[in-house]
């Protein structure tokens, strides 16, 4: 089986010197493609140079260029040039992670706004789909999304964790849903188990969201506490499961979609 994770924040410092041993144990696990994450532009800056240094031969790794909400206000007339020559980069695949976060709001929710929707007419200007981030603000992100949906090519709704009615809104724009290990946490996720069901094939896709949200499922569990892609499994045994499905086609059809999605090669 291969699998394919859309959401690695390998940039974070708990990865530090020993992001190449991480990306060879995701290898070994059968992840055999990776996203990595863009936060801010430093750090989107980081990612793509991780996958220039990590993947000498342009297969295994690709990041996503963007402005997380916590960081939003740090967005300024310089960040939409410097997002969009970062854009252009072949290696970078996705617009992202851009979004709303209504729960913690690291930043005021009017500079949120208004940095994803910078985010987003850049997406439409490159053709490129949209990595979103969204906490407690579904309402707002759809108003925001809905102006702008027309001209986008896709778009995926990360770390999804939300109930049925969220779900079914993004479902009905066209939107793909990233699950995380959030579905393999018996205290908060369980409400996703009758929900993954629900995702059509070829709008799920799966994701550590590594170091984050160590599935709960995984024996032995890393002294460390830290998430890996090499994880991923573990995530999509708890997905198939509740979906009802084989193993196999799980791997097949969320691999498949990942692919298409972000344009990635095949791998042998």
């Amino acid at each position: 089986m291969q699998l394919i994770d859309i959401g690695v924040n390998l940039t974070n410092s708990s990865f530090q010197a020993q992001q190449a041993a991480v990306v060879e144990r995701a290898r070994e696990a059968g992840v055999v493609q990776m996203v990595l994450t863009g936060t801010s532009l430093e750090g989107s800056e980081q990612a793509l140079e991780l996958c220039e240094t990590l993947d000498e031969q342009g297969q295994a790794l690709f990041s996503t260029a963007g402005v997380h909400p916590h960081d939003a206000s740090s967005w300024q007339a310089s960040s939409e040039q410097r997002l969009r020559a970062l854009l252009a980069q072949p290696r970078v695949r996705a617009v992202g992670e851009c979004g709303l976060d209504f729960n913690r709001d690291f930043s005021p929710r009017p500079q949120q706004e208004k940095a994803l929707e910078a985010q987003l007419a850049l997406a439409v200007e490159s053709g490129l789909p949209v990595f979103l981030h969204e906490r407690d603000a579904n309402p707002r992100l759809l108003a925001i999304l809905k102006t702008f949906r027309d001209q986008l090519s896709a778009a995926v709704v990360h770390c999804f964790t939300g109930e049925r009615q969220a779900l079914f809104s993004y479902l009905d724009l066209d939107l793909h849903i990233g699950i995380t290990g959030w579905i393999c946490d018996e205290r908060r996720g369980t409400h996703l188990h009758e929900l993954v069901g629900n995702i059509p094939q070829g709008r799920l896709m799966l994701e550590s969201d590594a170091p984050y949200l160590l599935p709960r499922t995984l024996r032995p569990k890393p002294k460390s506490g830290r998430n890996e892609p090499a994880y991923l499994p573990s995530v999509l045994e708890e997905v198939a499961r509740h979906r009802g499905e084989r193993l196999e086609a799980t791997a097949a059809h969320t691999t498949a979609c990942a692919r298409t999605f972000f344009g990635l090669p095949e791998i042998p």
